[in-house]
């Protein structure tokens, strides 16, 4: 293309993170894609009766998108269908949100994390196969965190570097890892042994690890948010402790 042509991109896979109004008959759609991130895109006249666009841009669906343009919100050229997803229902749908709320939160626009779209659309199968929802949702916070180059360590002690012990007793340090707990840390998450080592494996059968480690990544999510609110997860708390 010469310098004055507007930047295409074409048949990119990508999942539709969220959408809203855009003017009379367009909407606002954040995408994530597998080699640009997530990407903010402007459907013109998708929410017209005879729009093309209309019964096409749903969450949860493997899409591929063309756009063009290089401001900060670039013109949707086509989207196509690919299918081979079950479409989330009930708890399962709620989850799905929640995930992609995390995305919309945690993830900048326009930084690509192919590994994260793989790992993002191993996600949505599992939710659409699984009672489970929890250790979906507890292997993909984790997973997510060591994308964006926060890696829990739970293995290993972060001030001795001496394994875990299963029948220890520790808290959880941001940013370093599990520490022995001490007659100090009164008002801290307690977790044990147990429940580091299954995380690290990604075990989460025991239900005292379910309850840990949910607390644990609330813990760290919320950290890692800042002043950002996620509106699933009280949504999620409403309909079932996950």
């Amino acid at each position: 293309m010469s310098g004055g042509d507007k930047a295409r991109q074409d048949t990119q896979p990508a999942f539709v993170l969220h959408r809203y109004a855009f003017r009379e008959t367009s909407l606002v759609i954040e995408a994530f894609t597998r080699q640009f991130g997530r990407v903010g895109l402007v459907a013109r006249g998708a929410r017209r009766p005879k729009s093309a666009l209309r019964g096409v841009l749903l969450a949860f669906q493997p899409l591929l998108l063309s756009w063009a343009g290089r401001s900060e919100l670039r013109t949707l050229v086509r989207a196509e269908w690919l299918g081979g997803l079950p479409q989330l229902k009930g708890l399962s749908l709620i989850c799905g949100f929640y995930l992609n709320e995390l995305l919309l939160k945690l993830v900048p626009r326009d930084d690509p994390h192919e590994q994260l779209f793989a790992i993002y659309e191993e996600a949505l199968h599992a939710l659409g196969g699984t009672r489970d929802h929890a250790a979906v949702l507890r292997r993909f916070e984790k997973r997510l965190l060591k994308e964006l180059g926060y890696a829990l360590t739970l293995d290993r002690e972060a001030e001795s570097g001496a394994p875990v012990s299963p029948g220890g007793r520790y808290t959880y340090v941001i940013e370093r890892g599990p520490v022995a707990v001490s007659a100090e840390d009164g008002n801290r998450l307690e977790l044990t042994g147990r429940t580091l080592l299954d995380m690290a494996a990604d075990d989460y059968r025991d239900p005292l690890t379910q309850q840990q480690s949910k607390a644990l990544m609330r813990s760290l999510i919320t950290h890692y948010l800042g002043s950002q609110v996620l509106h699933t997860r009280q949504l999620l708390r409403d309909l079932q402790e996950l």
